[in-house]
């Protein structure tokens, strides 16, 4: 997907995971998603700075948070629930983000937490929600 100026809906965001990069699937009835970032900031107030605080982000982390439906059969959708009673290296995988635009950002490693898992009221669809969280550095691929 080439480079598209302006703004876009937040559908044309893709979710890719599996075991390795080689072998990725799409997630079926993923309906929303949220990102948050842990950064590590050092600081300190050195003599020279008048009481001024000096900073330097020092670590970084980054937990996607997806939520949808249960798809019994969908490749990806069973991969996620697979992860539900993983502990360990076990609970962890592969997971690839894919922005409108092409840019993709792969956490290799990353580990799984199933937050939500067939569970709601009698009339509602079987809900699949999880948080990818990352494990050490992502490859970042820019888009072309």
């Amino acid at each position: 997907m080439a480079k598209k100026p302006g703004v876009y809906p937040v559908y044309e965001n893709q979710f890719q995971v599996g075991e390795e990069s080689s072998s990725l699937s799409d997630i079926a009835d993923m309906e929303s998603f949220s990102v948050s970032f842990d950064n590590g900031v050092e600081e300190w107030t050195p003599m020279n700075t008048e009481g001024w605080i000096r900073r330097l982000m020092t670590a970084k982390g980054m937990t996607i948070s997806v939520s949808g439906k249960r798809n019994v059969g969908d490749t990806g959708n069973d991969y996620v629930a697979g992860k539900s009673f993983k502990n360990g290296r076990d609970a962890e995988g592969t997971f690839q983000w894919t922005f409108p635009d092409g840019t993709k950002v792969l956490i290799e490693g990353a580990v799984f937490n199933i937050t939500a898992l067939g569970a709601a009221d009698s009339t509602n669809v079987a809900p699949l929600e999880f948080d990818v969280m990352s494990n050490g550095k992502p490859t970042i691929t820019p888009a072309i």
